[in-house]
């Protein structure tokens, strides 16, 4: 009983403490500039940032990517080494200790209301996700349970992509969409994102090189770095000698010794 209600009293004051806590950026700056339309096109410039749990561990120090409107834009390299953080500071979850983030020349965390950054269309057969639904006993109407138990995993990515592209985005910001799925599923789910990436700005961080071979733009990180950028062919034709080379060439040596086992 004593014991309950010590975890109880813990769990209590963990809320009140998230609830209290101060952020210090405000969604509805109504000095921010609210933009009637957005291009696409998205800088990080001369970025340092380390996480606010580890400050002394630095992720980005004068990191500088520029990722044009329109395009796919595909960030790859190491686990651990900035690629989510990027989509992190593009969406405003977080602030850069220096350096700027904007979209369209404009200061996101100056000058846009961030409410108005955080608005992910198509349709559920654009994202290949209409025939399974319409095949369901209840179609559109079925229950799915809670978080979705009644569907695989390769149905609820689906239906994520459905969901991220119903407002049109101008920006689309996808962190390793189908790093869960199956060849075969991740190659239904990779069609459909190809589809609704045409003609809008796609920042991708992806787990297989195999999926982003078409893409416009693919930029290296390595370290907090950006060491590569080029298109699959230019940047595999750069031989043992780059750092794109080495991680395709790793990720074949891997696939080859699974297919052994």
């Amino acid at each position: 009983m004593t014991n309950d209600l010590v975890k109880g009293l813990d769990a209590v004051g963990s809320v009140f403490g998230v609830l209290d806590r101060h952020t210090k950026i405000d969604p509805a700056n109504p000095a921010g500039y609210k933009p009637d339309k957005i291009a696409g096109h998205v800088e990080l410039c001369d970025v340092q940032f380390a996480n606010p749990s580890r400050l002394d561990v630095m992720i980005f120090n004068s990191f500088s990517i520029n990722i044009a409107a329109g395009e796919s834009t595909a960030l790859v390299g190491q686990s651990g080494l900035g690629k989510s953080t990027i989509i992190g500071l593009v969406e405003r979850f977080y602030d850069p200790l220096k350096g700027l983030v904007k979209v369209d020349g404009h200061n996101i965390y100056k000058n846009i209301q961030s409410k108005d950054i955080k608005e992910p269309d198509c349709t559920t057969k654009a994202a290949n996700a209409h025939s399974f639904i319409a095949g369901l006993q209840d179609g559109y109407d079925t229950w799915c349970r809670d978080k979705g138990l009644q569907l695989s995993g390769e149905q609820k990515q689906r239906i994520a992509i459905a969901r991220a592209i119903l407002k049109n985005p101008t920006v689309l910001l996808l962190d390793e969409a189908t790093s869960a799925l199956d060849s075969q599923s991740e190659k239904l789910v990779q069609d459909a994102l190809e589809h609704v990436m045409v003609g809008r700005a796609s920042i991708v961080v992806a787990h297989r090189f195999s999926t982003i071979q078409n893409y416009n733009r693919i930029a290296v990180l390595d370290k907090g770095k950006l060491v590569e950028e080029g298109t699959h062919s230019s940047l595999l034709g750069k031989g043992s000698n780059g750092a794109y080379y080495s991680l395709v060439s790793l990720e074949r040596t891997s696939d080859v010794a699974h297919t052994q086992l």
